[in-house]
């Protein structure tokens, strides 16, 4: 049965880092997380099999954008009059090289650009744009693609590389003097850690020319902190952590019944960062946090080319206390997220 297609989920991040560093949860909560692509999600007529699996290289170009400027303490939203406002534009270059039926060699490459209008000391509007944390490994499918039940499982692993900047400045407000001041953890491109993310993605055939889909990707950070020093004054604030970051997604795409090579989906989205990491400690500044939405999506194939287009809409926002708060016994901190993302990707098959 012959698929066309490509659902280029995303994030990401693109990078997880979860495939680049976790192109996702929004906002203050910085996680840039990468979505690795899935080819068997637009359906064009009977479902053959395409000649997309002898195509040994593919190459996506990922971007996505959101404003973050609702204030969250926990999971309740308070309404400031001033607020941080983070705007953020990430960037991702992702390749898959097919070595067989099953095997591939994959690959991202992200690159951030943002601004972040901080209120509080230092004060100041802060820039920063450059390279984040390139991410290099393999996946491999379950069954020999492509599979005669008309689904799959993918497995895949990747070595994070720390290459991104994460020691960005601006030029900030304070006690009366402009000053160098080191950016937000939200802002950093990468954060100069080595880490690895594991991975699994997989799809099943329902009804003609529908199918269920489901992600996940999970960043192991064995590193404590980054080494970057903060402008925080809290205790157990003054260095940056380096985290853990997770990204989830399932639901469902439907082609158009008389226009080939068009889908529409609709899921469910989750990403964040923990309060503590599975590996190693979990010490210094974070903004742990989680995000739940509602994503819609559609998809358009021709030929060797897909282009899909995402909408999560957050219908859950939490950001917990992180472990000095804990330990501290201070008050709950805070972060800004975004109300939705739009997230687009656009790939080729050479």
């Amino acid at each position: 049965m012959k698929h066309y297609a490509k659902l280029l989920l995303l994030t990401a991040t693109a990078s997880l880092v979860m495939g680049t560093k976790m192109l996702t949860a929004q906002g203050c909560v910085a996680a840039h997380s990468n979505q690795r692509s899935m080819d068997e999600l637009v359906q064009n007529g009977g479902g053959e099999v395409s000649s997309q699996w002898y195509h040994n290289l593919t190459i996506d170009i990922g971007y996505r954008v959101f404003n973050s400027n609702k204030y969250f303490v926990g999971t309740k939203e308070i309404n400031r009059p001033t607020a941080v406002e983070n705007h953020q534009n990430l960037f991702d270059i992702a390749f898959e090289y097919r070595l067989t039926h099953r095997w591939s060699l994959i690959g991202d490459i992200p690159v951030y650009n943002g601004t972040r209008n901080q209120i509080y000391p230092p004060k100041g509007i802060f820039q920063v744009s450059g390279l984040g944390d390139v991410t290099l490994g393999a996946q491999a499918w379950i069954l020999r693609p492509p599979a005669e039940n008309g689904g799959n499982v993918a497995v895949n692993a990747q070595l994070k590389l720390p290459t991104g900047i994460n020691d960005a400045t601006g030029s900030a407000l304070y006690k009366g003097n402009i000053i160098k001041a080191t950016a937000d953890q939200s802002m950093q491109p990468g954060d100069g850690t080595w880490a690895f993310s594991v991975g699994s993605q997989g799809y099943k055939r329902l009804w003609r020319k529908a199918s269920a889909y489901g992600q996940g990707n999970y960043l192991f950070s064995p590193a404590n902190t980054t080494g970057v020093k903060t402008f925080r004054s809290q205790p157990g604030q003054d260095v940056m952590s380096a985290t853990d970051q997770y990204l989830y997604r399932g639901g469902l795409t439907q082609g158009l019944p008389k226009l080939k090579g068009v889908a529409l989906s609709a899921g469910i989205r989750g990403e964040g960062v923990p309060v503590r990491d599975l590996l190693g400690s979990s010490d210094g500044f974070r903004r742990p946090g989680s995000i739940v939405s509602f994503d819609p999506g559609l998809i358009i194939n021709y030929k060797r080319d897909t282009l899909s287009v995402n909408g999560p809409w957050a219908l859950y926002r939490n950001r917990p206390p992180s472990v000095p708060e804990i330990h501290n016994h201070t008050a709950n901190g805070d972060a800004f997220f975004a109300d939705y993302t739009v997230v687009v990707n656009l790939s080729h098959h050479f």
